[in-house]
């Protein structure tokens, strides 16, 4: 009989608050209105929770022009911009906001340092859907930067009047050198408090450093275009461990397990648990496993649903 494999499960990991919202505003908005329910691009960026709303009467759209006048109308978790807003409201379509509440937060912020005269930073990913929704909110736009070499470029107006946000889906960890560079070259830049960090993103990859101390391997289950999810997979070899994004168990290689007798699993903060449990019980039939779940920080966020739907429950 061969070893048993043991595995360990990171603590957190998986959905975070702002994503069981999102899906539950979408779940129960199918529930009240029946399908067809339109989301205006993927309301989480995980493949199986977008294929399983999508066999449950959801359609997924890229832009605005593409939902039928009168259709039910949701925003995904990545939040918009005014001008995807605007479009919705000047066709009058019933719309329901699934914006993460830690989203919505940034784009306040970024109004408010812009209302004080400032010009606005945004550290990010370019391309990514949040980015584009923050710097859709800032009527003079952002600049945007990735990495430091983009500080050294930046050229503003005024360096006495800057302030700088940052996508939720960067930990203060992976932000911390871009902050620095921004402090260094503007000392009297404003910025958000370390408690404005998503505290999920920062939750899962505290938890991946710690796990990756005591595994030979890492699982990361999630999507390809999940940008926290690519981040653990990313912190777990930048700890030397060999790590791997999966989708699901369909995904895994028998040779992966050949060399190796303790195993770590997290989750990105799109991905739904049972496919975790999924890949688990895939592993458990190559090798005996032991499974144990690390100590970690326990989340009890939850963020209230949106009033629209609260009122359309009844």
């Amino acid at each position: 009989m061969s070893q048993s494999l043991r595995l360990i499960l990171a603590q957190p990991r998986g959905f975070c608050a702002g994503v069981d919202r999102a899906i539950e505003i979408v779940e129960r908005a199918l529930a009240i209105y029946g399908p067809p329910v339109y989301v205006r691009h993927e309301i989480v960026h995980n493949k199986w929770v977008v294929e399983d709303l999508r066999a449950k009467g959801v359609v997924f759209v890229g832009e605005i022009n593409e939902i039928p006048d009168g259709a039910i109308t949701v925003f995904s978790a990545h939040g918009i911009s005014e001008k995807i807003e605007s479009q919705a409201r000047l066709r009058e379509l019933p719309v329901i906001d699934a914006t993460c509440p830690l989203v919505t937060k940034v784009h306040k912020e970024a109004q408010r340092y812009e209302a004080e005269g400032r010009e606005i930073i945004l550290i990010g990913h370019e391309g990514h859907p949040e980015v584009e929704g923050t710097s859709g909110r800032v009527k003079n736009g952002v600049f945007l930067v990735q990495d430091v070499a983009d500080v050294a470029r930046l050229q503003v107006k005024n360096p006495d009047r800057l302030a700088y946000v940052t996508q939720t889906t960067l930990s203060v960890d992976d932000t911390k050198d871009l902050i620095t560079a921004l402090k260094t070259r503007f000392p009297s830049i404003a910025g958000p408090e370390l408690r404005d960090i998503c505290y999920a993103t920062q939750n899962r990859q505290n938890a991946v450093r710690e796990l990756a101390r005591q595994v030979e391997m890492m699982l990361v289950v999630g999507s390809a275009n999940s940008s926290n999810s690519n981040r653990l997979r990313d912190l777990a070899e930048e700890m030397g461990v060999p790590a791997r994004l999966i989708d699901d168990a369909k995904n895994l290689q028998p040779q992966w397990f050949d060399a190796v007798s303790t195993v770590g699993i997290t989750a990105g903060a799109s991905a739904p648990e049972h496919l975790v449990q999924g890949v688990i019980e895939a592993i458990g039939k190559l090798r005996p496993v032991a499974v144990e779940t690390m100590a970690g920080e326990a989340e009890n966020t939850r963020f209230k649903l949106p009033p629209e739907l609260m009122r359309a429950a009844g």
